[in-house]
């Protein structure tokens, strides 16, 4: 392999405190990605150590829970020093306020651990071509139901969890970008939520 080929293979880092854990991702993750460089780290020094040395990762798939991170902290921190990599937590924290709370700060989507192999693979897909996801078995399980919406406020919540900006809503349903803005901001009202990437998680979760 040429360097110029090896230079060009993505980086991606699985930070995870169970080395078990991290060997079984670390195999999903190279059916998925076979071209992959992939590397592991146990504590979020780690993480920073691997992520700063050679070409940016473009991928982060992180527990929220091992030595070293402060979850929202740590995401908004990651997100600003590498705004292009898909960050992506693995967990299995089923807090629908920290989830919230890490979409807001950049995470690009959340994977629960009770979720199978051959869903993680499509979800980290789904997350890649910039869609919100949030997959999980528990959250399914506990989820509450949406406020009562309007049928044109579902429709906008669902271009946003399909991750369509505002103009590209308004294409769609042929409306103008203004009336989009008021649909979104009632929608964030009704949710009782701040941003758009919080109004995702809740319509992802409520499979709109």
């Amino acid at each position: 392999m040429t360097a110029g080929a090896m230079a060009a293979r993505e980086r991606v880092v699985i930070a995870d405190d169970h080395p078990v854990f991290r060997q079984g991702m670390r195999l999903i993750l190279q059916r998925h990605l076979p071209e992959a460089d992939i590397a592991e780290a146990e504590c979020w020094n780690d993480v920073l150590t691997i992520a700063r040395e050679g070409a940016p990762p473009g991928v982060f798939l992180l527990d929220l829970l091992f030595p070293g991170m402060d979850a929202t902290r740590s995401i908004g921190a990651l997100r600003r020093e590498f705004p292009r990599a898909s960050i992506i937590v693995l967990s299995m924290v089923s807090d629908r306020d920290l989830i919230d709370a890490v979409m807001n700060e950049g995470a690009d989507g959340f994977i629960g651990k009770d979720v199978p192999p051959s869903e993680v693979c499509e979800a980290i897909a789904d997350i890649r071509a910039g869609e919100f996801v949030v997959r999980s078995t528990a959250l399914a399980t506990a989820g509450e139901k949406l406020p009562a919406l309007t049928c044109r406020q579902r429709e906008v919540l669902r271009h946003i969890v399909s991750g369509r900006s505002n103009k590209e809503i308004a294409r769609e349903l042929g409306i103008s970008p203004f009336t989009v803005r008021i649909h979104v901001s009632a929608l964030l009202r009704q949710l009782g939520v701040s941003s758009r990437a919080a109004a995702a998680v809740k319509g992802a979760e409520a499979g709109v």
